[in-house]
């Protein structure tokens, strides 16, 4: 059934269909040979019920719009431009430029083709132009662009979060554990956090290394062209300008959940009205009093909170907090005037629907293809493929990290095949109950899935990082030198994922701090 599923997405049927398509077929054929009892099927609606309601997938859309709203208000270049001036005169420094706008991307937009596109256009043309070898300069980009599905807030800590925790309470029910802890999302937002910084630490040394060891590979750029008849303080403030407002975003949104403030779903509306108010504020940043009012209304309200009770239910509201339950509400004001402006802005220039467009587009992608690959995890199940999983993953030699090792070689090989969002919805739930039998930690085996997705975006043949650098880099590069260029940053993520099996601290240290036990 898994061989028909992969053979019907290689012929290029939509994943969705094909994942249905072949539980349907497969169920049929499993009835008619008295394999199968159709009642599985009566569980879909739930399944797709269950879907609809789940609070934590709302983060899905509203970090997709995110994305996108920053992607369309200039964000990406601006931010490469100055990084370029930065770190430009150093050898190697484009790369490290490229990779240090990718993390920044990665934690404010966390959308792949759009990071690699942005980053292809602009600075592909440079690096090439400065004599950068074709192959680094097109393997960093890739690599930097995909660092949106390891760092957070990503999409794919958002479904993996929802996946491994129903995995992980299943897996505990099933042994006895009637009151087993939950794992969050945000759990897996504070796990990934360390290894993500760690795989941008990795990239950067290497770019380094071949600074040094090859340095006609990466050469430095001569201080009049990353200057351009610019002062020191100049370029300082450009640098301070571009990079204030995104990290500004980042923290408000990465923050409020290591606080404790807000669940991820609630960050992610955060981050969606932060960018929807950076967007207004890049369009016109002449007029831009009335974002800038909203903002210092919003720490105002941040600090009543904290100083204040303004709970408006009390049944005696002394004269002194109805005071500044009034002054409250103003700011609340300055803040929607300061939404409604930025709203007003992006609907006039067209950007508004363009992000909505895209946004309806990727979210739906996502769900339906939930939706499939709901339908085939119980026709699998009904099959006994579950219990056959399962029973080869506890009998392998080596006992858990064995299973492991199995596990993350399997996912590895269809990453050169498949889609991260296929991975994660059928092959995910398959076998991490064998694995959480063994007593693995939750959050570490959610960081090393997410990082060893992250491959599946650079390996060739169906790496969509590639895809996204092919079409827009210049006619003289050719595939294979995209190919051979993200091959170092593979094995770069290789040696990054054995880091952290063997160091699974780093994944499960901060949310110890943050959260608890």
């Amino acid at each position: 059934m898994f061989l028909a599923a992969c053979v019907v997405l290689l012929m290029g049927f939509p994943v969705a269909f094909s994942l249905g398509g072949v539980a349907i077929l497969f169920g049929g054929v499993g009835w008619l040979l008295g394999h199968f009892d159709l009642s599985f099927f009566s569980a879909v609606p739930q399944r797709i019920f269950g879907t609809m309601t789940n609070e934590v997938l709302i983060a899905v859309p509203l970090f997709v719009f995110m994305g996108v709203m920053l992607e369309r208000s200039k964000v990406a270049e601006e931010l490469l431009e100055n990084m370029g001036r930065m770190f430009g005169t150093l050898r190697g420094g484009l790369g490290i430029s490229v990779s240090i706008v990718g993390m920044l991307l990665a934690a404010s937009t966390g959308i792949v083709g759009a990071t690699v596109v942005t980053m292809g256009l602009l600075s592909l043309p440079t690096m090439l132009r400065n004599g950068y070898d074709p192959k680094l300069a097109c393997g960093s980009i890739c690599a930097a662009g995909t660092l949106g599905q390891i760092i957070p807030p990503s999409i794919v800590l958002v479904l993996l979060g929802d996946v491994i925790s129903n995995a992980y309470q299943q897996t505990q029910l099933s042994m006895g554990n009637f009151s087993p802890r939950t794992v969050s999302v945000g759990d897996l937002f504070a796990g990934a956090l360390l290894p993500g910084l760690t795989l941008v630490g990795l990239y950067i040394v290497y770019q380094l290394f071949i600074a040094f060891m090859r340095p006609e590979t990466s050469p430095a750029l001569p201080p009049d062209l990353t200057r351009e008849g610019k002062s020191r303080a100049q370029i300082i403030a450009q640098v301070a300008h571009a990079l204030v407002p995104p990290v500004i975003l980042i923290v408000a949104v990465l923050g409020s959940i290591l606080a404790g403030i807000a669940s991820p779903t609630e960050a992610a509306g955060v981050g969606a009205i932060g960018a929807l108010m950076l967007a207004g504020l890049r369009l016109d940043e002449r007029h831009g009093w009335s974002i800038y009012g909203a903002g210092l209304c919003l720490v105002g309200v941040l600090i009543l909170t904290a100083f204040v009770d303004l709970r408006v239910t009390r049944d005696a509201i002394p004269t002194s907090d109805m005071i500044w339950i009034v002054v409250a509400a103003l700011l609340c004001v300055g803040i929607l005037y300061g939404i409604l402006m930025s709203l007003w802005r992006v609907w006039r220039c067209g950007v508004l629907k363009e992000v909505m467009v895209g946004t309806a587009n990727v979210s739906a992608m996502v769900f339906v293809i939930l939706i499939g690959a709901a339908a085939f995890s119980l026709v699998f199940r009904g099959l006994g493929g579950e219990a056959m999983v399962h029973d080869f993953l506890t009998g392998m030699p080596g006992g858990a990290w064995g299973a492991i090792l199995v596990v993350m070689l399997v996912m590895f090989f269809l990453g050169f095949f498949l889609d991260f969002i296929e991975i994660t919805f059928v092959v995910v739930p398959l076998v991490a109950p064998a694995l959480f039998r063994y007593g693995i930690d939750p959050v570490w085996l959610g960081v090393l899935i997410a990082m060893n997705l992250q491959t599946s975006f650079l390996t060739p043949p169906f790496g969509f990082a590639l895809f996204y650098l092919r079409g827009v880099a210049p006619p003289e590069i050719t595939t294979l030198q995209i190919y051979k260029g993200v091959v170092p940053f593979v094995l770069i993520q290789i040696a990054a994922l054995f880091i952290l099996a063997v160091f699974p601290q780093l994944a499960t240290w901060l949310p110890t701090v943050v959260f608890g036990n």
